[in-house]
């Protein structure tokens, strides 16, 4: 295949290091780095985003917003967990296998994708939209076609645990992005140049992923109807379960924006908005040990029971120490992000923070689902759990306000939980749910928690004491796994050898 070196001898004599006991430390380093990447991206995207809006003002930003989220829903729509599905069967299939596999789903994305955009810039003139969000669409839709060819070749460098490539590249993305929109703000560019800044960007990100993965997947695309077929086949199911997850916890802002005042509407979003940011991060740390699951349940079930088990007491583990940092610092952390006037909002976002707890611990069993092949289950499970979050949030708003539909939320994460860890449960013997994590975790959260009891101090100062008393309390009481302190002590030592010559 022309432009696509063959493997040499090297590279197959090469062991894969989802065989090797060094995949769970790479998981756990890769995790905290794509935390802290995520961190960062999101640091960088915040400031150019406060530049931009204050240069566009309100109508024109309103504009700019509009035509971005009709690109990434577009995007999204169309995407249908491919990305997953690639990393999977990367995991699994044999080498010529999955290079074929790959060729097909490169194809199957960008044909997708690029059906997603034409329809969104068909939408926008349809919609009667100025003619710089017309063409702004269209231009933002050629960088997000780029941002998906990325987004899949890169499932790649998720199956090798190229973890740090992989966060680099997220991350200069986003800089570039932002990088583009200050020099148009120096220049005195129009609305529609800034559209423009998704291109360059994906350009680098997509050349840069290229050059990291042709030896290992093609790059060419290919069209062979029949895999096509297999792929959405197996996808449509898995496929529905996702659109559901990112829908169902959204679904409660719209509710409240139709039931609820116009207050209301504002105090929910605002703590909605805190724990959105939020969501991803379990999805991220799960998703980099996601191909260990996939090759463990292909080859020993045993070593799967053992991944998934430790991944869910680490969800629970990071899970319980954001709730309690959200709970005792909700009205700091509302001040910052909304200003004084939302201060309504801490109530929810408190009660919001347990719902988060439960997306900490529920994203394992998600992903365990699908490394099974359970796609029809997580579909149950979801839809599920939307329906109780529409139905409750329907009933309790108009009973209790905000507070209550908050608490519809929470129950909704609970059922999805409870459902996706029962299926999992069947299907995986040896795991133990009530592990000594869970249950020394609890009197940590209750302590960390409980400081928002505590009247007269800086909501500032218990969140921190939060952030400090819960790590502590864990190791004391023993709840930490012993691989997540082992990898921390080589990291210390490492810094400190290396500070010390």
């Amino acid at each position: 295949m022309r432009g696509e070196p063959a493997p040499t001898e090297e590279d197959a004599r090469a062991p894969d290091i989802l065989d090797t006991a060094a995949a769970g430390s790479a998981a756990i380093r890769g995790g905290a780095l794509r935390v802290a990447g995520y961190a960062a991206g999101v640091l960088v995207t915040v400031v150019s985003a406060a530049i931009l809006f204050r240069y566009l003002g309100v109508d024109d930003a309103g504009r700019y917003v509009t035509v971005l989220t009709l690109v990434v829903m577009a995007s999204g729509l169309v995407d249908l967990g491919l990305t997953m599905i690639a990393v999977r069967e990367l995991a699994v299939r044999p080498r010529a296998e999955a290079r074929r596999f790959m060729r097909n789903v490169v194809g199957l994305r960008l044909t997708l994708t690029s059906a997603g955009i034409a329809l969104a810039v068909g939408f926008a003139a349809v919609a009667g939209y100025p003619s710089a969000m017309v063409w702004g669409t269209l231009v933002a839709g050629v960088g997000m076609l780029m941002a998906a060819a990325q987004g899949t070749l890169a499932a790649d460098l998720m199956v090798r645990m190229r973890l740090g490539w992989l966060t680099a590249i997220e991350l200069l993305r986003q800089t570039l992005v932002a990088i583009g929109i200050v020099v148009l703000v120096v220049a005195g560019a129009s609305l529609l140049p800034f559209f423009a800044t998704l291109v360059p960007a994906g350009i680098v990100a997509l050349g840069l992923t290229v050059v990291l993965v042709r030896r290992d997947v093609p790059i060419r695309p290919a069209l062979d109807l029949r895999e096509w077929w297999a792929v959405l086949g197996q996808m449509i199911p898995y496929a529905a379960a996702t659109a559901l997850t990112t829908v169902y916890l959204r679904v409660a802002v719209i509710i409240v924006s139709l039931q609820g005042t116009e207050s209301q509407t504002g105090y929910y979003g605002a703590a909605f908005r805190i724990t959105e940011v939020l969501l991803l991060v379990p999805n991220l740390i799960v998703s980099t040990a996601f191909p260990i699951f996939a090759r463990a349940a292909r080859d020993d079930r045993e070593r799967f029971a053992y991944a998934v088990q430790r991944m869910y007491e680490a969800g629970l583990l990071l899970g319980g120490w954001v709730a309690g940092i959200l709970i005792a610092g909700a009205p700091f952390v509302i001040e910052v992000v909304a200003g004084p006037d939302f201060a309504p909002s801490a109530g929810v976002l408190r009660i919001q923070a347990v719902a988060l707890l439960a997306t900490f611990v529920g994203s394992t069993f998600l992903y365990a689902l699908l490394t099974l092949h359970r796609h029809t289950v997580l579909l149950v499970v979801t839809g599920g759990a939307f329906a109780v979050n529409v139905v409750l949030v329907l009933l309790l708003l108009p009973v209790g306000g905000i507070e209550l539909a908050a608490l519809a939320t929470v129950i909704a994460e609970l059922t999805l939980l409870v459902g996706a860890g029962t299926f999992v449960r069947r299907a995986v013997p040896g795991l133990r749910l009530a592990s000594r994590t869970a249950v020394r975790m609890l009197p940590a959260l209750a302590v960390a928690a409980g400081l928002a009891l505590v009247p007269g101090v800086p909501a500032v100062l218990l969140g921190i004491l939060a952030a400090l008393v819960y790590p502590a309390l864990a190791l004391l009481l023993g709840a930490v796994p012993e691989e997540i302190v082992v990898e921390a002590r080589q990291i210390v030592r490492g810094r400190l050898g290396r500070s010390r010559g």
